[in-house]
């Protein structure tokens, strides 16, 4: 009772004034070694006053260094847009997940890829799902794939130069059938019929340019795509995991298959 009724009298507990002083955890200690400065009595404070070893003066404008390593494609054919991506996550040489989703489901009809920074990629996509939908609400209408790409666009241009890392493709299908454009960090917008990006994109654009026609059959098509994130993780350490394809049609998108590249390794080298 006397401990309910000190904290009801503000005794031991006052939280009107959290600007004006610092957050403090009872401590006799006047400094200490690691650079803390404290408060005389009972108090420690949290703000750093030096730099915890002589060699970790960074500076405000100083960035992180990302280092990234994925494969992510997509091409137009004449039956659609087909979407094939990787599942591999690295942090350097540090494998970070084998079953990262880098598929982004905007809404029945549009998709988006993840390359470049994992947070980035994910928080701004899904704001521009919430932004195709109040779009759909306002003009009773689906959005076209050009201009949800170019809202992408608009939305991470204001923060260019701050850090950010995405490269991502917005594929898609609406009344003019269907879209595919590339959209990154640096507000850069392109259409485009033929996209990959990605650490291992080159070994994929390898496989893409011999074998890609509009006239490909649905199923040759998605051998394609397949085929082309294989290679892509055989030769590229940073993409890995399994082979994610989607195809996006006139009904929308939809989830074609997902297949571990062990598997496919082993089946296309029986083939051969």
């Amino acid at each position: 009772k006397m401990a309910l009724a000190s904290v009801l009298r503000g005794e031991s507990a006052d939280f009107c004034n959290f600007a004006e002083r610092p957050f403090t955890f009872g401590s006799g200690m006047d400094q200490t070694e690691l650079g803390f400065g404290s408060t005389s009595g009972d108090g420690l404070s949290f703000s750093v006053k030096a730099p915890l070893y002589p060699g970790d003066a960074i500076g405000p404008e100083e960035k992180i260094e990302f280092l990234h390593g994925t494969t992510t494609l997509a091409f137009k054919f004449d039956h659609g847009v087909i979407v094939a991506v990787d599942s591999r996550a690295t942090a350097g040489s540090y494998i970070a997940s084998q079953t990262v989703k880098k598929v982004i489901e905007i809404n029945p009809y549009l998709l988006g890829t993840m390359a470049g920074g994992a947070a980035d990629c994910s928080f701004w996509e899904r704001l521009l799902a919430r932004q195709c939908r109040i779009y759909q609400l306002r003009n009773k209408e689906r959005i076209s794939v050009a201009a949800a790409s170019k809202l992408l666009a608009n939305m991470v241009y204001q923060y260019k130069g701050m850090g950010l890392s995405m490269g991502t493709m917005v594929c898609g299908w609406d009344k003019r059938g269907p879209g595919l454009y590339y959209v990154d960090s640096e507000g850069n917008r392109v259409c485009g019929d033929c996209f990959a990006v990605g650490s291992g994109s080159m070994y994929a654009y390898g496989v893409l340019d011999r074998g890609l026609r509009p006239d490909l059959s649905v199923e040759e098509a998605c051998e394609l795509g397949r085929r082309a994130i294989y290679q892509a993780t055989y030769r590229d350490a940073y993409s890995g995991g399994t082979v994610n394809l989607y195809r996006v049609h006139s009904e929308g998108w939809e989830r074609v298959s997902q297949d571990d590249v062990l598997t496919l390794h082993h089946t296309y080298r029986d083939k051969e």
